[in-house]
């Protein structure tokens, strides 16, 4: 049989099929959507750089700079350079602007806000923040900068909300590198931890939602756990697997004849795992897949862990989760969501993907990791006309029934886009021309 016969083989073409209509449509949406952002702009040429660099983002160029982008539309390149790299405009005006944006689309009460810090390799040591620290998209400790970045995920969809550069502490004590790069001084060291509380905040202002999802390098700070339950807020957060517990319904011989029985000591988990019979795992579906159902097995228990000053803290669940996979993947978190089912625990635990997804679709439809600002303010220029990009982009998806004909940004929704900005460029009269504006 001949591949494209088979029935999966259909289905999945038969889902990527776009419409002409559909795309002919895209130009006057991609116009209305900018209209909206421009008013945050404080003067007239800032707002004809801005729709010339949420054009220029989504189109075919392989490398989405300032200076690609002015060329492909017979622009100078030193105008938009410094309207990205030094411009006098508010990011957080524009990502408020994002953030009622996605409220109208997609706010939930059971929504999931994701945190996630990501490195960015970079060669040179002029840039801000950049140091040897570790880089996740390496796999070790190299030269890079890293953002801490919020994502929101909800039923209907999901988007990239806002992005923070991380300093380390020499850094952020370093006076002549922070006059090199323009650090603001109101700017101090803090972990990353405390910014992303700060961005998560700043979304809570206008978006609801119940849940906190994030990595082990978050997962192990207790002062993180500790503010999350301040704020009420249910979380379901990754811990290393030598995080000590002890889980309460244990006790140990009393240490003497007649005495009451002691609580356990504690332990890594994962050596406490290894001793847990096979009856205390559950298999449940997180979410379909492309291959049919998404399963997981999970165990709950409750626990007590250890801050770093070694002071025990509240009772938490601890649920352990593992993939149906020949070679299963293990996930450690601790969570304050003691009444939560195992599927709900999985399910949210489940959208930490959707932040990792939304940064590789960045990196890959519209240059989210294509700049080459050094300082400060470029940084979050840059970051912050990527995020209303990469918004327009889920909005389109959401508009097409959710096809992306490339999968992982492959040639057909690369031709959507550049379908897109060519017929938006044809339609202004500025020449600002060229494009859309983008674990379980």
């Amino acid at each position: 049989m001949d591949l494209l016969q088979h029935p999966d083989a259909r289905v999945l073409l038969e889902d990527a099929h776009l419409a002409p209509a559909a795309v002919q449509s895209c130009p006057a949406h991609l116009e209305a959507f900018v209209a909206r952002y421009l008013p945050r702009f404080y003067r007239d040429e800032q707002r004809q750089h801005a729709r010339t660099i949420l054009r220029g983002k989504l189109t075919g160029l392989e490398r989405k700079t300032t200076e690609p982008i002015a060329t492909q539309v017979g622009q100078k390149r030193r105008p938009l350079q410094l309207f990205v790299g030094a411009g006098g405009w508010d990011d957080q005006a524009v990502l408020g602007e994002l953030r009622q944006h996605v409220r109208e689309e997609l706010a939930d009460a059971e929504a999931v806000f994701i945190l996630d810090p990501s490195a960015f390799p970079k060669k040179g040591t002029a840039s801000c923040g950049v140091a040897r620290q570790w880089c996740g998209r390496l796999g070790k400790v190299d030269n890079c900068q890293v953002g801490v970045f919020l994502a929101y995920a909800a039923p209907r969809g999901c988007a990239l909300l806002d992005g923070r550069l991380y300093l380390t502490a020499d850094w952020a004590a370093d006076a002549v590198r922070r006059a090199l790069t323009h650090v603001p001084e109101d700017v101090t060291f803090q972990e990353k931890w405390r910014l992303g509380l700060e961005l998560l905040d700043r979304a809570r202002a206008t978006l609801p939602g119940r849940w906190v999802v994030g990595d082990d390098e978050l997962g192990r700070c207790t002062a993180l756990r500790a503010a999350l339950r301040q704020r009420r807020l249910s979380y379901v957060l990754d811990v290393p697997c030598n995080t000590l517990v002890r889980e309460l319904s244990e006790r140990r011989p009393p240490s003497r004849p007649g005495g009451a029985a002691r609580r356990p000591l504690f332990e890594r988990v994962d050596q406490w795992l290894a001793r847990q019979p096979k009856g205390r795992w559950r298999t449940v579906t997180v979410r379909d897949g492309e291959k049919g159902p998404l399963r997981v097995k999970v165990l709950l228990a409750t626990v007590q862990s250890k801050d770093a000053d070694g002071w025990v803290g509240p009772r938490e669940r601890l649920a352990v989760l593992r993939s149906c996979e020949e070679r299963p993947q293990t996930w450690y978190t601790l969570s304050n969501a003691h009444a939560a089912r195992r599927g709900e625990v999985a399910r949210v635990h489940g959208a930490r993907h959707r932040i990792e997804e939304l940064l590789a679709q960045g990196n890959q439809e519209i240059g989210l990791d294509h700049y080459e600002v050094r300082s400060w303010v470029g940084w979050h220029h840059h970051m912050t006309l990527s995020l209303v990009a990469l918004w327009f982009l889920q909005l389109e998806r959401l508009r097409l029934g959710g096809k992306n004909p490339g999968g992982d940004a492959g040639a057909g929704a690369d031709d959507l886009y550049r379908v897109t900005a060519a017929a938006a460029a044809r339609r202004g009269s500025d020449r600002c021309g060229g494009q859309p504006g983008a674990a379980a």
